[in-house]
């Protein structure tokens, strides 16, 4: 019997990756990996390695997720060692606890390699605080869009108001249903957001607007994923705190002379 070892690949400056997701790295026989796994870090896998792209493939519009469970089954039994590669943290939004319940019902040992989540480290990136002591004492990590049977309303009407800061995963695709819901349910307008393009790689772009301007905002600064939509006060630091952007600006200037 092998091992499979659920690890959390960071949210995409390679810098990031912890030094017990490496090993793990290091030592798989089977790698299987997500399409926002910075493919600097596949470098690191040793010569042989098995290497399978959870994407888009010949033979799959998307890979299920029941193929990807199958798969780490499948390997497992075989007596290798395997590395379902996740971007951010397995456990935030990465469906990680899907895959970890699958392998406990099939009997195989396994491990999670917790990562740095997009949520804190795009914000951090960005120059913007998730919490900070003057503007900011909770933070609530969302997914922008729910299961079928779910009431999306219902879930705004307990956030508008209750939190401090929103951190919204895979929102753009409902960006206009987040902007009503939030200003119905009693968000102040003016309330500052941003968007966070590419967080933490040197494609970063944020773009900052208010809540009452997201879909806008959006549309005209063609907003695409992945994106990371962060929503409060904490907001204004940036104005202050932009230090990657501005690190990237002057280093493409200083090449450029």
């Amino acid at each position: 019997m092998g091992k499979v070892y659920i690890v959390g690949a960071g949210p995409g400056d390679p810098d990031l990756l912890t030094i017990k997701a490496l090993k793990a790295i290091q030592k798989a026989d089977v790698i299987l990996y997500d399409r926002l796994v910075n493919k600097q870090i596949l470098q690191h896998a040793k010569a042989g390695a098995d290497l399978i792209y959870c994407g888009k493939l010949p033979d799959y519009h998307m890979m299920k997720q029941e193929t990807i469970n199958h798969f780490l089954v499948k390997y497992a039994k075989k007596g290798k060692i395997v590395v379902r590669l996740k971007g951010g943290d397995p456990f935030v939004f990465g469906r990680g606890g899907e895959e970890a319940a699958s392998l406990a019902e099939n009997g195989i040992p396994f491990e999670i390699v917790p990562g740095i989540t997009s949520g804190i480290a795009a914000a951090a990136y960005a120059g913007i605080p998730v919490t900070h002591r003057d503007a900011s004492s909770n933070v609530a990590f969302v997914t922008g869009h729910y299961k079928a049977e779910e009431d999306f309303e219902e879930k705004w009407k307990a956030l508008a108001t209750g939190i401090d800061t929103l951190v919204i995963y895979m929102g753009i695709k409902n960006v206009k249903q987040i902007e009503r819901l939030l200003i119905e349910n009693g968000r102040d307008r003016s309330t500052p957001a941003a968007f966070i393009h590419w967080g933490t790689t040197d494609k970063q772009k944020t773009v900052i607007c208010t809540v009452e301007t997201l879909a806008e905002t959006a549309e005209n600064e063609k907003i695409v994923n992945p994106s990371l939509i962060v929503i409060g006060d904490v907001v204004n630091f940036r104005s202050r705190l932009n230090w990657y952007e501005t690190e990237l600006k002057n280093t493409a200037l200083s090449e450029a002379l």
